[in-house]
């Protein structure tokens, strides 16, 4: 009786570590948290590649379990792709439940300047499944476009610069598709009214705004240089905007405009060009949009940098008086250089 009872307690006894092992395997904080903090599961992946993935990451150390749990769950039947933050101590039964409803760490996509489509689909690739190159022809495909009313040299005016948040898998076109729906709530009713004012578009508006963004950092500047530009529109001057040559020969470093710069041909320079260039140059913010959107009525045609360096610029209504800012802009330029070349030496 006594040895039957011991049997007994032997068998509970190893009953309860099973239960113990089984529980601790299926509900412990067993989990490794990857490099990187996050799992990547690719579109069109299978589930002994995510498997496999997860053993190769160290994220799991077997995969028994991981099948039974899959298995139970369905989740061997249901990949699903995305970005999935594992963190230390996660439970397997989490995990796998995480993974069978898609509960994936959404992406901030957040956009400040950018100049060039090549920028953005360098962005883009960096931030989600897609790579750039699949960006940049698509941001080149003008049949594609065309259902919204771009085309490869407008196609940037539908980037206002924000934070966006969106699914790791989305795809290129998908990822497009919500930066024009955030496009078109910017342009609301008196913003349009405000564009018509000017007698320009919302593209023109826009493409304004990215030289008016090139020109300067300064807010209090900025309508100003937005009214110098609108005054040339309309008296058929050509704008002579040193940043569209920085954009018409991709050299954005340059510190002075000379005029060999000025006689490269592109539909850019608006040195060459009259009108405003057929697209925008960088992604302006909207602090800039609605600052050419308010531009003062002025009568001014030119404008400097100050002597003083501030970031600040002179303004002109002559051409006689912009010469003598000019002049006065390239002394303290001169002797600034002359300065620095003495202290090298």
């Amino acid at each position: 009786m006594k040895n039957k009872r011991k049997y007994i307690v032997y068998l509970f006894i190893i009953l309860l570590l099973v239960i113990g092992y089984i529980s601790w395997t299926l509900f412990g904080p067993t989990i490794n948290e990857p490099e990187g903090k996050y799992f990547y599961i690719h579109t069109g992946s299978d589930y002994k590649s995510v498997k496999d993935s997860l053993l190769q990451k160290k994220i799991i150390s077997e995969t028994i379990w991981f099948d039974k749990v899959a298995k139970y769950l369905d989740y061997d039947k249901a990949i699903k792709p995305g970005k999935y933050r594992i963190n230390n101590g996660m439970s397997l039964v989490h995990l796998v439940r995480m993974l069978r409803s898609a509960n994936q760490t959404p992406v901030n996509l957040v956009i400040t300047k950018l100049r060039t489509k090549e920028d953005l689909a360098k962005k883009l690739g960096n931030n989600f499944e897609g790579d750039s190159t699949s960006v940049i022809q698509f941001l080149n495909n003008n049949d594609s476009l065309s259902n919204y009313n771009l085309d490869s040299n407008t196609v940037m005016t539908a980037v206002i610069p924000n934070t966006y948040t969106l699914k790791w898998n989305n795809t290129t076109a998908g990822i497009f598709r919500k930066l024009f729906t955030e496009q078109q709530r910017f342009w609301t009713a008196k913003r349009k009214s405000q564009a018509a004012a000017l007698h320009l578009s919302e593209k023109e508006v826009y493409t304004l705004a990215s030289i008016v963004e090139e020109e300067t950092n300064e807010a209090e500047d900025k309508g100003k240089i937005a009214s110098v530009y609108i005054n040339r529109l309309r008296k058929g001057m050509r704008l002579a905007a040193d940043p569209t040559v920085k954009f018409a020969i991709k050299d954005f470093g340059l510190k002075r405009i000379y005029e060999k710069h000025t006689r490269m041909p592109s539909p850019y320079n608006t040195y060459l060009v009259s009108g405003l260039p057929p697209g925008p140059i960088c992604t302006p913010s909207i602090k800039t949009i609605d600052a050419v959107l308010n531009a003062p009525a002025t009568d001014y045609l030119f404008f400097v940098a100050k002597p003083d360096f501030s970031g600040y610029s002179n303004f002109a209504s002559s051409y006689e008086e912009h010469i003598k800012f000019a002049k006065a802009y390239q002394l303290a330029l001169d002797s600034l250089m002359r300065s620095k070349h003495q202290n090298q030496n």
